[in-house]
């Protein structure tokens, strides 16, 4: 089966690129571009990681991340932030929410890929 992944980010470049890049690398791919479409986009179609930005329109990422870990059916969801937001706090605060793992922009795309296959108990690509 296929995994699915969830891009949250309100930057379009970004979406674009990780888009092409996961669809490349053979998962289904949703996109959200504010907190409330993240929440419902989990709600609804239960993927398998969120790649999560902090900064999103209506509902922080942060708080996303919050709602997922709540929620009971969502909570194997393996959750990525993904922002601009590098203080050690805003790191701190993302994996205390429950992130998996806080990545910062810009990034290596090889080495998120590399993340995401470890998250989801995938071999990376060689």
């Amino acid at each position: 089966m296929t995994a699915s992944i969830l891009i949250a980010d309100d930057e379009a470049n970004i979406v674009i690129s990780l888009e092409f890049l996961l669809e490349q690398a053979g998962y289904r791919v949703l996109v959200a571009r504010d907190g409330q479409e993240a929440i419902e986009a989990v709600e609804r179609e239960r993927p398998d990681l969120v790649l999560l930005d902090v900064m999103l329109p209506r509902v922080s990422g942060y708080d996303v991340c919050q709602r997922i870990r709540l929620d009971p059916q969502a909570r194997a969801t393996r959750i990525i932030m993904l922002t601009a937001r590098g203080r050690e706090v805003e790191v701190t605060k993302g994996l205390a929410l429950g992130a998996d793992l806080y990545v910062t922009k810009p990034f290596s795309t090889r080495e998120l890929l590399d993340q995401i296959q470890r998250l989801l108990g995938e071999a990376p690509a060689s």
